[in-house]
C-alpha cells in the first residue's frame, strides 16, 4: 500500500453547535486533495479522536470515503488502549471502505513491550487492512521500541510507521532493519527533510493543511537533488511550521484555516481556542509567510 509523501491528519470540522459539520467536511477534504495531500488520517489526534463517539467516527469514516471516491487513500484513526475495542472500531472502517487504519500505543495503561506486540498483532490478525503503527510517547507514555517495530513489519499487513519520537537514530535504525516494502514517516513536520535523508518515506502532516504545495515542492527538490532548494524551502517553512504548533493541536491549524477562509469551526473541550495573543502571532507568522512567497 503506497500513502504517497505528504499523509495530512486531517481536523474534525465542527459547526456553532460542536457538531460535526459536513459540509464544512466536504470543502476541507477537497482543499486538502488539491494542495498536495496524497492521503488522509481521519480521527487521528489531529482529528479530536479523544472527543468523538464511535458512531461519530464511522460516519466520518464513511463520509470521508464517499467525498474522496478514490482519489487518494482514507486511512482511519482505530487504534485506543483497548485491544477488543480497536479491532471493533477497525472493522467498523473496514465495513465502510477506508483504504487503511493507523493505531496508535495504547495510551495511559502503559503496557510493556510484549503486550505492545500481542495489541497490535491481535487487531492485524482481525483485518485485512494494511496498517501503519503511531509511536508518540510523548502524547502515549510509552514508546514502541526499535526491536518491537521491527517485529511489527514482519506481519503482512502492517506496512508503515508515524514515528513522532523525535529519534532519528532510532528511525534510522528501524528503515535499516525492516523490509524495503515497510515505510517510516516522519510524526514531526520539521523533520520531513531528514527523515527524509536517511530513508524515510514521507511525513504525517498537520502543517499541510496550510503548505501542503509548499511541502511537496520541498520534497521534490530534495528526491530531485536539489539539496540547497530543499534546505532553503525547510528553513522558510519552518516559521509556519512552529506556528502550528505553538498551541495546543489543533487549535492553532483550525484557527489558520478559518483565517484562510476555510471553515472549520473551533475544538471541543478539553481543547480550547487560541487566546488573543496567540491568534496575533499565527496571523502575523501566515502574513510574513504570505509575503515571502510573493
Amino acid at each position: 500500500m503506497n500513502f504517497g509523501q505528504i499523509v495530512t491528519a486531517m481536523v474534525t470540522p465542527f459547526d456553532e453547535h460542536g457538531e460535526v459539520d459536513y459540509l464544512a467536511t466536504r470543502n476541507l477534504i477537497n482543499h486538502l486533495i488539491a494542495n498536495g495531500s496524497d492521503a488522509l488520517v481521519i480521527a487521528g489526534t489531529t482529528g479530536e479522536s479523544p472527543t468523538l463517539s464511535e458512531a461519530e467516527k464511522v460516519e466520518l469514516f464513511k463520509f470521508t470515503v464517499e467525498v474522496v471516491n478514490g482519489r487518494v487513500p482514507v486511512i482511519a484513526g482505530t487504534g485506543s488502549n483497548s485491544t477488543k475495542g480497536s479491532l471493533e472500531l477497525t472493522l467498523l472502517a473496514e465495513d465502510v471502505g477506508v483504504d487503511g487504519i493507523m493505531l496508535v500505543a495504547p495510551y495511559y495503561n502503559k503496557p510493556c513491550q510484549e503486550g505492545l506486540y500481542q495489541h497490535f498483532k491481535t487487531i492485524a490478525a482481525g483485518t485485512s487492512l494494511p496498517i501503519m503503527l503511531y509511536n508518540i510517547p510523548g502524547r502515549s507514555a510509552v514508546n514502541i521500541s526499535v526491536e518491537t517495530i521491527i517485529r511489527l513489519s514482519e506481519i503482512t499487513n502492517i506496512v508503515a510507521v508515524k514515528e513522532a519520537s523525535g529519534d532519528l537514530d532510532a528511525m534510522a535504525e528501524i528503515i535499516d532493519r525492516t523490509p524495503t516494502s515497510f515505510s517510516l514517516y516522519s510524526g514531526d513536520d520539521g523533520l520531513t527533510i531528514p527523515v527524509l535523508a536517511i530513508g524515510g518515506t514521507g511525513v504525517v502532516s498537520v502543517s499541510a493543511h496550510v503548505i501542503g504545495n509548499e511541502m511537496q515542492a520541498m520534497i521534490r527538490n530534495f528526491k530531485i537533488g536539489n539539496i540547497q532548494e530543499a534546505a532553503t524551502d525547510h528553513r522558510k517553512l519552518l516559521p509556519i511550521m512552529k506556528a502550528i504548533f505553538a498551541a495546543p493541536n489543533p487549535s492553532p491549524v483550525k484557527a489558520a484555516l478559518n483565517l484562510k477562509g476555510i471553515s472549520v469551526g473551533g475544538v471541543r473541550l478539553p481543547m480550547i481556542p487560541l487566546n488573543n495573543e496567540q491568534l496575533r502571532s499565527l496571523q502575523r507568522a501566515l502574513s510574513i509567510f504570505d509575503e515571502v512567497k510573493i
